[in-house]
């Protein structure tokens, strides 16, 4: 029990590490650019969660970790910022490589990028009280700002769709809902209490600011760095 949150990490890479050095997909070519995304991205991250834990926005059940702690921060809440965006960043890499042509429309996109932005601008006034509700809303409509009108937008929202069902399961298990007891629990004072299942309905906003902002590295190096590594020769 104490390595729970340590197996759903090692679990959530496993299939992607192993597939990275796939002939087709060959993702290892993309460390340099997709690492230094997550690594600029991931240190945001990081310190958003070590000042939520320090204020008891969220927290972790100390029977589901080893007991090895950075800062404020259980070793396995760290490497989460490794494994789920390094999973996340070989999705979108395969999308890119497999079906480079694969994308929602132009239309559709600006349709989902304006309902982001007004929704979550509303949301992050009306509820401002909740620090992760207001915090996560306001950041989404900043991010979707700058994104909507990228090439890459509607490729990374069909990716983030796909992404979803796995999100789901390992953010469930993380909340509870195959568990005796949360492994990350939430302040009901500051979320919503919205939930798709034990899942607070921030957690996928949060995910998607947190896939996004990485693409959005991730692309801004590829497009615009001297040197590349080609994806599939």
């Amino acid at each position: 029990m104490k390595y729970t949150y340590l197996a759903i990490d090692i679990s959530a890479i496993a299939v992607p590490f192993i597939a990275t050095f796939h002939p087709r997909i060959r993702f290892y070519k993309q460390w340099p650019f997709v690492l230094t995304a997550m690594l600029l991205s991931g240190l945001a991250f990081i310190s958003w969660d070590i000042f939520f834990t320090a204020t008891r926005v969220w927290g972790f059940n100390p029977d589901y970790l080893c007991g090895v702690y950075f800062f404020n921060l259980p070793l396995e809440e760290v490497l989460f910022f490794v494994c789920i965006p390094y999973a996340c960043m070989f999705s979108y890499h395969c999308l890119i490589t497999l079906r480079p042509g694969l994308s929602i429309s132009g239309i559709a996109s600006a349709y989902i990028s304006w309902g982001l932005i007004v929704g979550g601008g509303v949301a992050s006034i009306v509820f401002l009280q909740h620090k992760y509700t207001g915090a996560t809303f306001l950041l989404l409509t900043f991010f979707i700002l700058y994104a909507r009108n990228k090439s890459w937008a509607g490729r990374f929202y069909l990716c983030y769709a796909a992404m979803l069902l796995p999100f789901l399961i390992i953010n469930g298990i993380l909340t509870g809902s195959l568990m005796e007891a949360p492994v990350v629990w939430y302040n009901n004072n500051e979320i919503i209490g919205v939930r798709l299942l034990t899942i607070p309905v921030e957690d996928v906003f949060y995910g998607l600011i947190l896939m996004g902002s990485q693409v959005a590295v991730y692309e801004w190096f590829m497009t615009t760095s001297r040197w590349r590594f080609n994806i599939v020769s």
